[in-house]
Formats: C-alpha cells, structure tokens, sequence
C-alpha cells in the first residue's frame, strides 16, 4: 500500500496544511445525469445566495428552463465524484449567446483554473452552435480575469446592487468545441 493510504490520484492542495487533497483529474463538460444538475444548482445557491448574498434562497430564473448547464466534475480513480464547478449558457437572440451564473466551489477557486476551464468551455460550445456574439454580465472583481481570458468590457453597470461589468468575448481565441466536453488536470491559479 502507498505511504498516501492508496490515494495515488489525489495530490495535496499545497501549502494551507488544511490536509486538503485534490483529484487528479476534473471533467469539464455538459450536465448529463441528474446528479450532476441537483449539486450545479446546489453549488450555485451555496455561491450566489449563502456566501455572497445575491439572492434570496434561490438564485434560479427562466433563463434556466432553456439554459445548458456545463459543469466541472472532480474524478477519484477515473470516476465523477463532486460537482466543483458550474456555468450555463443560452441563446439569448439568433447568433447571440450568454453566460452566466460562473460558480467554483470555494475549496477549489484557487487550485485548477476550473473558472478559466468553463469559460473556455461555454464560449467554445456556443461557437460551434453558431455564435458571432458572446456575452456575459461578470462581477466587477472577476473582471481581469475574464480581459485575460480575451474579453472586452462593453460597459460597466450594476446588477443586484453589485458592480458589474457586461463584457464580450472576443471569439477569435474560442474554437469551436466539442459538446462532450474535456478533461482538465489539476493546476495552481496565480
């Protein structure tokens, strides 16, 4: 038995001394079992609602009842285990889609890029669904990141008493991507 107690697939989080381990490996894709959408929806109340107050109880809208739900998904040897991450998309007008409802479970913001993986993930998909337009309203402080990631402020505006700024992806760095979606090793954010 490894000195690990088997967990050859897991890594520690790094320096924090939480005892905290990472999977190897996430799947960063569309929500196809129930599963999966119970704990996106569950993720996102924890996010929206109990952590940043945003809303009230709930966060769900009638964006959801057309909305595709992408979620990034943990693995233990090779198998889903945790939803960590979640975003959906629409088609908000022909040609025009958006994005939104970004959540990354707390415990792993800092440690994969799964943030930068969905995103990479819901432009690519609504590319390859026809999209000349990519939208989102992103929290101000998340900003940077999405410029980084090859977005432009359109305006800056705000929502739910929040500062946010409505920006478009530039689509020229988002291929078109495959809708089954990918695998992402872990990775230390900056």
């Amino acid at each position: 038995m490894p000195a690990d107690g088997g967990l050859l697939d897991w890594a520690p989080a790094g320096g924090s001394g939480a005892g905290l381990f990472l999977p190897s490996e996430y799947l960063v894709k569309p929500a196809t079992e129930r599963w999966e959408r119970r704990e996106a929806l569950r993720l996102r109340r924890e996010v929206f609602c109990a952590e940043q107050g945003l809303f009230g109880r709930d966060d769900r809208d009638i964006v959801d009842r057309t909305a595709l739900l992408l979620v990034a998904v943990s693995c233990l040897s090779g198998m889903p285990e945790q939803v960590v991450g979640t975003v959906r998309i629409h088609e908000s007008a022909p040609g025009q889609w958006q994005g939104s409802r970004l959540a990354v479970h707390a415990d792993y913001r800092r440690v994969a890029w799964l943030g930068s993986e969905l995103i990479r993930l819901a432009v690519g998909m609504a590319h390859a669904r026809g999209a000349w337009r990519f939208t989102a309203q992103v929290q101000a402080q998340n900003a940077p990141l999405f410029q980084r990631l090859h977005w432009r402020t359109l305006e800056q505006i705000e929502l739910h008493g929040r500062p946010h700024h409505r920006m478009q992806a530039d689509l020229a760095h988002y291929p078109p991507c495959d809708a089954a979606g990918f695998v992402s090793m872990p990775r230390r954010a900056a």
